[in-house]
């Protein structure tokens, strides 16, 4: 549907709060907000069931591969990071959602709140999954720090694929991501964000 793409890419572009009916009215080429209201209500829950429509698709290919990966007793930090992962970066290839994962990068670091009750912990449950596993391969890291690596992780990681995406959607890979090992390297980077050795200091100010 017109509308959902047009808001999603103006939510991906403004935020939540940046972005007004009218806006998405006029981006989709309608004269009225009627259609709008009748299918969504309102503005935020467009916003939601945009929310939930990737994140249904994500949350089954994230559980699907840890399935997999349990199965086949292969669990590793670098195979739960790319469980995490890869799902995202394939989205747009299975469904035509070119600006989901800057929309979701937006509310998570613009509206954290209105992110975490449109997931409703029932949308999640892969990514859930996936932290609990790295908690358990990574037991010499303090949970403290690793709980917030793993935060981290969750945004740096959001900022990254977002700008993977509007590369993708410019024609324009550049030279952060024409490379044929972009993707794995930027994989190197969340693992070694998860298994460096805390520092002195970092261990220090824990113990206070």
């Amino acid at each position: 549907m017109r509308l959902k793409e047009e808001a999603q890419r103006l939510f991906a572009l403004r935020g939540l709060e940046g972005v007004s009916i009218q806006d998405i009215i006029s981006a989709a080429g309608q004269r009225n907000s009627a259609s709008l209201r009748y299918y969504f209500g309102n503005k935020q829950e467009l916003a939601r069931e945009l929310v939930v429509d990737g994140a249904r698709l994500i949350d089954e290919d994230r559980q699907a591969r840890v399935d997999r990966l349990e199965a086949d007793g292969g669990i590793t930090v670098r195979g739960v990071l790319e469980a995490l992962t890869l799902p995202m970066l394939g989205l747009a290839e299975r469904t035509g959602q070119a600006t989901y994962i800057r929309m979701i990068a937006n509310l998570q670091l613009n509206d954290r709140a209105f992110l975490r009750e449109a997931l409703e912990n029932k949308w999640n449950v892969g990514y859930q999954r996936c932290n609990a596993l790295l908690r358990e391969l990574l037991p010499e890291i303090a949970p403290a720090i690793l709980d917030h690596r793993l935060s981290l992780v969750s945004i740096y990681g959001n900022a990254a694929l977002a700008a993977w995406e509007a590369s993708r959607d410019s024609g324009e890979a550049g030279r952060l991501w024409a490379p044929a090992f972009a993707v794995a390297s930027l994989m190197d980077t969340f693992e070694s964000m998860l298994v460096a050795p805390p520092s002195a200091q970092t261990q220090a100010l824990l113990d206070e």
